[in-house]
């Protein structure tokens, strides 16, 4: 296990990062570092012997964060910034078939489990919906939290 990125280099950091109850000071959950974010690698380390962790200083937060090697990127690669990140709750913004079977029915809900930047067509995801999982272009999903509402008959 080699580290990628070295002592002094600058990162961005490709996800949201959230107190996991060891940062000092912040509620557990409270945003630490957004997404897009540049800071400098001071310290690497291992957690259970097959992760590398960085300590990275973050300078516009004034924050220290651990984070994964798949959490980072170097700071002078193409960033494309996503709507959705890993693990957010999504829903389909209309039905995805497969060899003419509707497969996803338009609001189900999905939770993302990767996130495609480099793609030529833009951002897409790799969606966990319920039975299946599914590549999906961001401006097919929507937030979960934006169900639309059912429509009701109205009476006279």
């Amino acid at each position: 296990m080699r580290p990628k990125y070295e002592y002094g280099e600058s990162v961005r950091v490709t996800r949201n990062v959230r107190n996991d109850g060891t940062f000092p000071g912040l509620e557990t959950g409270a945003l630490l570092v957004r997404r897009g974010s540049v800071g400098y690698v001071k310290d690497v380390g291992t957690f259970l012997q097959d992760q590398i962790i960085y300590s990275v200083h973050f300078m516009q937060q004034d924050r220290m964060v651990g984070c994964r090697e798949e959490e980072l990127q170097p700071e002078d690669a193409p960033w494309v910034p996503s709507r959705f990140e890993f693990r957010e709750k999504v829903r389909a913004k209309n039905p995805f078939a497969v060899q003419g079977e509707v497969i996803v029915a338009a609001g189900a809900e999905g939770e993302i489990l990767k996130v495609l930047r480099d793609g030529a067509d833009g951002v897409a995801y790799h969606v966990r919906f319920p039975g299946r999982t599914l590549q999906i272009p961001e401006q097919s999903l929507s937030p979960a939290e934006q169900a639309e509402a059912p429509e009701t008959e109205e009476t006279p």
